[in-house]
């Protein structure tokens, strides 16, 4: 079952998870989503035209990324945690191929969704687009971890 632990461990670690109750979590999403909206539109230098069509295409493919990433791994993580101990081989690799069909899901919207640019953006934008989007995870990343540490 090892290896089964390092795969979860390793896809949590390729998304990025908040964790937080309610109407809150709800709060900072959208805090996080507004500031990520402003860090794009200033890092692509979108026109109006790429504007108007991207943001629809981008919001539809954040949210549908954001339920892959997020609400099912968590729903993979939970089948773990509740039978770590008591898993068999056969359950182990049930949740295994569950895990690597959500993943299967992701690359092909991310591969749909990059298609869907194409005919709005030009290549160098799309391609900017991905390093912005690490730029601004790195970005949070750093000020969530420099908050924890004012705390201590």
């Amino acid at each position: 079952m090892k290896p089964l632990k390092i795969i979860i461990v390793l896809l949590l670690l390729t998304s990025f998870n908040f964790y937080a109750q309610g109407d809150n979590m709800k709060e900072k999403r959208e805090q996080i989503k507004t500031m990520k909206i402003a860090f794009l539109t200033t890092e692509l230098d979108l026109n109006s035209t790429e504007a108007e069509k991207f943001w629809p295409i981008y919001n539809t493919f954040e949210e549908k990324e954001f339920e892959l990433k997020h609400l099912k791994m968590r729903s993979f993580i939970k089948k773990y945690k509740e039978g770590k101990d008591k898993m068999s081989e056969k359950e182990a690799s049930t949740l295994l191929n569950q895990i690597e069909n959500n993943e299967e899901e992701i690359f092909v919207l991310r591969k749909k969704f990059i298609g869907n640019l194409k005919g709005i953006l030009p290549a160098s934008k799309i391609i900017r687009l991905k390093k912005s989007e690490e730029d601004f995870n790195r970005k949070l990343l750093m000020q969530y971890r420099n908050k924890g540490q004012r705390k201590e």
